[in-house]
């Protein structure tokens, strides 16, 4: 299976960067001290074009993106300072999500170490999102590669409103959303199918509402040609973020629930792991590494 990094992702981060993003630089460590990967299996995407981003985004937010010209509420909003190194993370984040979509087609599945933007909306970004990387490899797909109807995942504990916004007039999208009610943005967006759960939700609640809706999706609704999952690890009770009550185990069995639906249907599926923001940095990335762990099953049952 081949996953996506970046090499910005492990350049020193200064201080202000630190958190949220210290924790690709440990996955992709933990990843080559394992004995999962072959070294050809983790590859280097290109960055996002201007070409990809304009799709989704409007001319005026990305020229005023890279001229480094956002003014103090826009930075503010994103939660990072702006330097052309952010810049830079967000093309190829994007660019891996592209990049993961095009494997997905070719070997069923793919995934993305980074991605998961989903608060970026066309003329803004927000939550430290810039671009918003499911949205464009989502147009990426249907205008390079003959996919027309998309089904968009979105597991991570806050609400993916930049993706629902964007696609809100677009019936070839369908966009589903299972996240804290209470938390961040405290101003949704509507979804095509949003579940808001009280804060302090349990294995058991969140995975019997989490089936409910797969059951609904794919059983009452218009087939699908591509599934995108945003795998976050920060439903997760120890999330400084999350407010939810999920353990490792019931998001490895969250995994495991999207995963099976996506085989009983022949689906392919490209993977992000979004969210994580637990103080100990090793309990995300233990969270994402159990997620691509279940992707390798997926991808064995493939081939069986």
């Amino acid at each position: 299976m081949k996953l996506f990094y970046s090499d910005v992702f492990s350049f020193p981060l200064p201080p202000e960067h630190r958190f949220p993003l210290g924790k690709y630089a440990l996955l992709r460590e933990r990843l080559v001290a394992s004995d999962w990967l072959e070294p050809h299996d983790l590859l280097i995407p290109e960055p996002a074009t201007d070409e990809q981003l304009l799709r989704v985004h409007s001319q005026e937010y990305l020229a005023r993106v890279i001229q480094g010209n956002l003014d103090p509420r826009e930075v503010r909003r994103i939660g990072l300072p702006w330097s052309p190194e952010l810049v830079q993370r967000s093309r190829h984040s994007v660019g891996g999500t592209i990049a993961a979509a095009y494997i997905a087609l070719e070997y069923g599945i793919g995934i993305n170490l980074a991605g998961g933007t989903h608060h970026a909306h066309r003329d803004w970004g927000s939550g430290f999102c810039v671009f918003n990387d499911v949205a464009v490899a989502a147009c990426e797909l249907q205008a390079r590669a003959g996919i027309e109807r998309i089904l968009i995942l979105d597991c991570d504990v806050h609400q993916g409103d930049g993706t629902a916004a964007i696609f809100a007039e677009d019936p070839s999208v369908f966009t589903f959303s299972i996240h804290g009610q209470t938390n961040f943005p405290f101003r949704k967006s509507a979804s095509d199918l949003d579940i808001g759960l009280e804060d302090g939700a349990s294995d058991d609640v969140y995975l019997s509402s989490l089936g409910e809706a797969l059951q609904s999706i794919f059983n009452k609704r218009t087939s699908f040609d591509f599934v995108f999952y945003l795998a976050g690890a920060d439903p997760y009770y120890r999330d400084a973020y999350g407010h939810l009550g999920l353990t490792k185990e019931g998001l490895q069995m969250r995994d495991r629930l999207v995963f099976d639906a996506c085989i009983e249907k022949g689906l392919p599926i490209a993977v992000v792991l979004a969210g994580g923001y637990a103080p100990d940095l090793h309990d995300v990335v233990d969270i994402h590494l159990n997620t691509i762990e279940q992707a390798f099953e997926f991808e064995r049952s493939l081939k069986r």
